[in-house]
């Protein structure tokens, strides 16, 4: 295709291929009413008018200091489409179309500074804010242009006739509508200063006949500004904000720029194939990317087998080279050993002097007794010097890898930081989610952290709440730079997921794996064990922040040793939480530690309280509750009446799950005794539903439900526990810093 083909072929239908020309950088979609900024980016007039209601907000709620004129001010993020919907409806009916909430004499300046979405640079629009600026009537018809070839099939109607209505066939701009032919006859009769109209085609973009100038309304513009490059009057060069600009005449400056203009599309048309080879350049670089790219991953691949061999075959040498050593040492020191052996009575060098002092005939002895009395002296001499053969000590060998490790850890590409990892052990979920994680211990200093959750499942919702949520969609928290961040307004029972990354020079890691918590049922409830009711000092210790109990097996219990002849137990000493339930649906959670010989948890009326606080049961058979935990036959009954408390008991690392009843579900096989006992939970929750009068058991760390029964709501219900030898329970933190108020 010769180069003019191609021209005339980009030019029929040069409108459906400049789409992203016409898209506003604010709400993303194609520009209304745009407005040219002084940086001479186009931007919507509503979206510069919710700019300057962002920023009027900001400045109320950074207060007194960021009120000043001149004082630092950080950028307002472009708000989202949904957002600026949301605020143009409340704030619509503010009035005039410059910054909403000044009012003259208004103690809080008037703000009028923006940042451009195009360059970031900051817009002062000065005094009269909006508008000052001039509407982009040029662009306005080019975006018109675009919407009817994209609509092309669909007519533009009368504005005058009554339905049905017809087709519009003239647009007139002074009355600024649409009229089919005879409706424009009708309102433009002939002789009548109407027939003098100024009419085009169906259109619905409006624009005026002359431009007028923004600060004075009166005034045509008739001269370009070259320092400001925007049009002006002439009252603006007499003595307007433009008085000691360099000014050129309308014609002229339409003249050159259009000139510019032309010359530079000429320009442009003209090295098409010079494009479609950079294009195809660039293709060039993606392949060789690719290609490069894996090409360098071998190489790092090489060079880390290559380190490893070095390593390996240092490695070998250094231990071999201790090996010898040890060796050589522990032969030195036996030989030694066997010498001072020689020296005991009875054996080697001794005995031997001892079988010699028995020869009778002395010549025979005074040949032998010569060489014997020699070595019996070196020997004496090395005793009275002693002297081991060899050092014990390897510190030669100490390996001081310091230095390697160093430079190993320093190691990388100097980009891309290594992922962190979610701390299961710390991070806890409840209606809010307190997530921390953990950096890789060779990592380099990193800026901050993204947080990145997603709801997985829970309970049913209407597709409204669906589509309002974006269910299952990523959401991302603020920046974060700290190891941990707290995520609020979390959906109950229900299943989340989350990941971090960290981000170094606008490099970020990549995700670090996915972790999922589960919700509980309910919002968290918040107390402290109560140091007041019915709380034994001599038999319980309760930490200064009344979050941890402890049972200590002192001499008093040991003192109740002889009451168990006659088989009875010692009670149990109970301790509750600070604050009641009268209403709605609450949960806690707690740990007990696994050497607990026997606590028991779960919630009591406080009519039950008051009968176990003021009755003492030192030695309460434990037959005296069905849910005591102990194998007494007692739980072999099922009670279909419900009680004013439950308790669940745990102790030596289990959990004893009761008989079920018809009211009553546990998790366990029904009729499988063995099913009853579980293994003790690490963290275990409580949840009470006083509307429904349920208590439910979860194990904390995966949110399945134990056992939930029927419970007597009749009265104020506690958090209740009660412990029994060595025993401890702690609240979280997050149960424990949470206070509701009823």
């Amino acid at each position: 295709m010769s180069a003019e083909k191609r021209r005339r072929s980009s030019a029929s239908v040069p409108i459906k291929n400049i789409e992203r020309e016409l898209i506003c950088p604010i709400c993303k979609e194609l520009f209304t009413h745009p407005l040219i900024l002084p940086c001479q980016h186009s931007v919507c007039h509503k979206c510069v008018r919710e700019l300057l209601m962002l920023n009027h907000e900001d400045s109320f709620d950074a207060g007194s200091e960021c009120s000043l004129p001149g004082s630092p001010r950080s950028r307002v993020p472009s708000p989202s489409m949904e957002r600026l919907d949301r605020l143009v409806r409340s704030g619509g009916s503010r009035g005039s179309m410059s910054s909403p909430g000044w009012r003259r004499g208004s103690v809080t300046p008037r703000v009028t500074a923006i940042p451009c979405p195009g360059c970031q640079h900051d817009i002062d629009l000065g005094e009269r804010g909006i508008s000052m600026l001039f509407r982009n009537f040029t662009l306005e018809n080019i975006v018109e242009r675009y919407r009817q070839a994209a609509r092309a099939a669909v007519a533009i109607t009368c504005n005058i006739c009554k339905p049905p209505q017809q087709e519009a066939t003239k647009s007139c701009m002074d009355c600024k509508a649409s009229f089919c032919n005879e409706c424009f006859k009708l309102h433009h009769p002939w002789g009548t200063p109407k027939a003098q109209h100024e009419y085009v085609g169906p259109t619905t973009n409006f624009r005026p006949k002359v431009l007028m100038c923004p600060e004075h309304e009166m005034e045509k513009v008739n001269m370009y500004c070259e320092v400001c490059r925007r049009p002006v009057c002439h009252l603006c060069k007499l003595g307007g904000s433009h008085a000691n600009h360099k000014v050129t005449s309308m014609s002229s400056a339409y003249k050159i720029l259009k000139e510019k203009l032309a010359k530079s599309i000429h320009y442009l048309i003209s090295k098409e194939d010079q494009v479609r080879t950079q294009i195809t350049d660039l293709e060039v670089l993606i392949n060789q990317t690719e290609e490069n790219g894996q090409l360098a991953e071998r190489q790092a691949n090489k060079h880390f087998e290559h380190l490893f061999e070095t390593l390996q075959e240092r490695k070998s040498e250094m231990l071999k080279s201790i090996e010898q050593s040890r060796s050589r040492r522990l032969d030195q020191l036996k030989v030694q050993v066997e010498e001072y052996q020689g020296m005991l009575e009875n054996s080697g060098l001794v005995g031997y002097a001892q079988e010699v002092l028995k020869e009778t005939d002395q010549s025979c002895f005074v040949q032998t007794a010569k060489q014997l009395h020699t070595r019996i002296q070196k020997a004496t001499e090395s005793l009275r010097t002693f002297h081991p053969a060899s050092d014990p000590c390897f510190d030669e060998f100490v390996l001081d890898t310091s230095k390697e490790e160093t430079l190993l850890k320093e190691m990388c590409f100097g980009g891309v930081p290594d992922p962190p990892l979610i701390d299961l052990s710390n991070s806890r979920v409840y209606n809010e989610a307190s997530i921390f994680w953990r950096l890789s211990d060779d990592h380099l200093p990193t800026d901050h952290h993204m947080l990145e959750y997603r709801r997985l499942g829970g309970p049913s919702k209407s597709p409204s709440q669906e589509d309002s949520e974006d269910s299952g969609a990523w959401r991302t928290t603020e920046r974060v730079y700290g190891p941990s961040t707290v995520v609020s307004d979390l959906d109950p029972d229900s299943l989340y997921s989350f990941r971090v990354r960290s981000c170094r020079n606008s490099m970020f890691s990549p995700h670090s794996p996915e972790v999922t918590f589960h919700t509980p049922p309910a919002p968290a409830f918040g107390f402290l064990f109560s140091d007041k009711c019915g709380f034994s000092t001599d038999r319980l210790i309760l930490s200064k922040r009344r979050d941890t109990v402890e049972s200590v097996a002192s001499m008093a219990f040991l003192l109740a040793a002889e009451r168990v002849q006659t088989g009875s137990y010692i009670g149990l000493d109970y301790i509750i939480g600070d604050t009641g339930i009268s209403q709605g649906r609450h949960y806690w959670a707690f740990k007990v530690e696994p050497y607990s010989y026997m606590v028991k948890v779960g919630v009591a009326s406080d009519s039950k309280l008051l009968e176990w606080f003021h009755n003492p049961r030192d030695t309460s058979s434990p037959r005296y509750d069905q849910d005591s935990g102990h194998d007494s036959g007692s739980e072999d009954t099922c009670y279909e009446l419900s009680q004013p408390f439950t308790l669940l008991t745990l102790g030596m690392g289990k959990l004893f799950i009761p008989k079920t009843s018809s009211s009553s579900t546990v998790s366990a096989t029904p009729g499988d005794p063995g099913g009853r006992v579980l293994p003790m939970p690490q963290r275990l929750g409580v949840c009470l539903d006083y509307d429904a009068s349920r208590v439910f058991f979860y194990d904390a760390d995966t949110m399945r439900c134990l056992y939930e029964r029927q419970v007597d709501c009749s009265g104020t219900m506690y958090p209740a526990f009660g412990l029994m030898g060595s025993a401890k329970v702690q609240l979280e933190d997050f149960i424990t810093a949470k206070r509701l108020t009823f």
